[in-house]
Formats: C-alpha cells, sequence, structure tokens
C-alpha cells in the first residue's frame, strides 16, 4: 500500500470511526458495532460477578474478555492512527493530545483488566479493575446526539439548577438544625450533632426514607412531616427544569436548518 492509498484508507476510516466526520444522520456501521461490543462487554462483566456463572462458565468468560479486549485494543490504535485527520488533533503533538483526551484515557483505563492478568495481578485485584469496564459505558456519549441534549439542557438552564441546588443545601443545613435542637438531647447517638442529623435530613428530602433513624418527639415529627413534603417538591423542581430544556433542545436539533 503506497503512502496515497494508505492516506485515502485513513480517512476513509476515519470517516467510519469519529461522530464528527460521519455525513449522515446516526452512527456509521462501524460505530454500531463498537456499540455492540460496549453492551455486550458490560452484560459479561455484569453475569461474571455470579458467583455460580463464573464457575461454570470461567472459560468462556476469559475467552470472551480477551476477545472484546483485543477489538478494543485494536479499535484504540485505529483511532490513535486516525485522530491527525481531525483538525482538532493536527500537527506534531495531535497523537500525544488525543491521547491525553478524556475519551481515549477512558479507552486506556478500561484496557487494565486484561493487562494486569498479564502482570500476573493477585486475584481481588483483577475483580477490583474488573469494574472499570463499567467505563465503557462513557464511550457512548460522543456517539448518542441524546447525550448532547442533556449537556445543552444543562447549560441552558444552569441558573436555574443552581438556584434548585442552593435552596436543597438551605433546607438540608435548616432541618438538620432543627432536629439537632429537637432531638439532641433525646436520641444523641442520631441527633447529637447536626452532621449526624443531616444522614437523617438527607434521608428525608431525597425521599429515600431508610426508617433507621427517626425523630420521636412530637415536635420533631412534626418538622420530620415538613421536611418530608419540601423534600417532594425539591425532587420535582429540578425534575421538571431539566424536562422542559431537554425538550427544548430537541426541539431546536429538529427544527430546519
Amino acid at each position: 500500500m503506497d503512502n496515497a492509498a494508505a492516506l485515502s484508507f485513513r480517512h476513509r476510516l476515519y470517516v467510519q470511526l469519529d461522530p464528527t466526520a460521519w455525513p449522515r444522520q446516526g452512527l456509521s456501521l462501524t460505530n454500531r458495532l463498537v456499540c455492540a461490543l460496549i453492551l455486550a462487554s458490560i452484560v459479561f462483566a455484569v453475569l461474571e460477578t455470579e458467583p455460580s456463572l463464573e464457575a461454570d462458565f470461567e472459560d468462556i468468560f476469559t475467552l470472551l474478555e480477551w476477545l472484546l479486549t483485543a477489538a478494543f485494543v485494536t479499535e484504540y490504535i485505529a483511532r490513535l492512527w486516525i485522530c491527525t485527520e481531525n483538525p482538532k488533533y493536527g500537527g506534531r503533538f495531535g497523537r500525544f493530545k488525543y491521547a491525553c483526551s478524556p475519551i481515549a484515557i477512558v479507552d486506556l483505563v478500561a484496557l487494565t483488566p486484561a493487562l494486569l492478568s498479564i502482570v500476573g495481578s493477585e486475584a481481588f485485584v483483577l475483580r477490583l479493575f474488573r469494574l472499570v469496564r463499567i467505563l465503557r459505558l462513557a464511550r457512548l456519549g460522543p456517539f448518542s446526539r441524546a447525550m448532547a441534549h442533556i449537556g445543552a439542557a444543562f447549560r441552558s438552564r444552569r441558573y436555574e439548577l443552581t438556584l434548585s441546588a442552593c435552596m436543597a443545601v438551605l433546607l438540608l443545613i435548616v432541618s438538620s438544625l432543627l432536629l439537632y435542637l429537637i432531638e439532641g438531647n433525646v436520641q444523641p447517638k442520631a441527633f447529637g450533632s447536626i452532621p449526624r442529623a443531616m444522614w437523617w435530613s438527607i434521608a428525608t428530602l431525597t425521599t429515600v426514607g431508610y426508617g433507621d433513624v427517626f425523630p420521636i418527639t412530637p415536635l420533631g415529627r412534626i418538622i420530620a412531616g415538613m421536611t418530608a413534603v419540601l423534600g417532594i417538591g425539591l425532587i420535582a423542581l429540578p425534575t421538571g427544569i431539566l424536562a422542559a430544556a431537554f425538550g427544548d433542545a430537541i426541539q431546536r436539533d429538529k427544527a430546519p436548518k
């Protein structure tokens, strides 16, 4: 393959692998295959945590892990090769700049389980680093318009979201302070300090309600009821803001250019 043919092949591969270079809507066939492999690796990582499945299909899981790792290593090298086609990574140190980008770092970190097995790490370390494969889901972000819409929604409503976050922090502190003053002497282990009371306040405001800690005095229960009701609105407020902003972002994307 001469130099001109290599450059032509590199550009064609660049169009296939870089979503920003794909001329049509949606994903290229190559990126669809990459997405399928990413999702498959996540499924296998989840199934492998089941001891009975790992014991019965250990050889199959090992083979699949190596095949997927080989595919992702090949893809990583290919992306490193074609990245200079993107003006963003042009120049003498373009490949180094790409290798230091967040997406490339996620790719490299996701390959660590197989690399660790080569050097003979202990089993429990490998189990810990197998969870790093979940980071491959982050690679789906650049391939999805939905992620771009979510980012646009956050940016367009950052003032409203910041305001709602400030309200949440204020309510958290006030409710924790009140329960500390009311229940602190009665239940010192649970409400003996404001930080201790914050655990109850967080569980209540987020509507989780674990039930491991709760007020027992009449006034404390009144404050708890008010906090629970306010927590419902606290959760609904940013949800409504983001839902509206997300809908606006989709409409702008669908609007004729």
